[in-house]
């Protein structure tokens, strides 16, 4: 492994599309390598996101060990149905570890997007500018938690696994 693949999450503000998407396959690869239990998704549809990738789908892979649990929170699914065939099908493969729930009535720039864990979490604050920040002080990742569990209360099953015909 190489160094850089092995340093750690940053502490700090972001700024940019490219950055942003960079800070999510790191700390993907991450939760990787330290085994995180826990992850949440959450974004309005996800279609900044690179769940499409290759690596990103590798990341997920590797990081599905037992005993792993992550949540998915979105406004809708449709754009990860239509752009993001890698994840969707990781998906199918562990539903028992995904669980994903939507707020559809929620207002686009009100549904946090966001990466939280018990570890490290990253907080897009501008959908527009693909600005926030991400950090693992503790206050940081409470509140998120916090402002997460508001939204996963309000949310229903959403996007499931297969899709079962008549």
């Amino acid at each position: 492994m190489n160094e850089e693949a092995a340093a750690p999450l940053p502490s700090r503000r972001f700024e940019g599309r490219e950055e942003f998407r960079q800070l999510l396959r790191d700390a993907l690869a991450c939760a990787a390598r330290e085994g995180w239990r826990e992850i949440i998704l959450s974004d309005p549809d996800f279609e900044d996101w690179p769940l499409g990738e290759r690596a990103v789908a590798e990341s997920l892979q590797a990081w599905s060990a037992g005993g792993r649990r992550m949540v998915l929170l979105a406004r809708s699914y449709e754009v990860v149905l239509r752009q993001h065939a890698r994840f969707v099908q990781w998906r199918r493969l562990w539903s028992h570890i995904v669980t994903a729930v939507a707020c559809p009535a929620a207002d686009r720039l009100d549904l946090p997007s966001a990466l939280w864990s018990p570890r490290w979490v990253l907080e897009r604050r501008d959908l527009a500018h693909c600005n926030g920040y991400c950090g693992d002080e503790p206050e940081r990742r409470v509140l998120l938690r916090e402002a997460l569990n508001e939204w996963l209360q309000k949310a229903t099953p959403a996007f499931p696994a297969t899709t079962l015909g008549l």
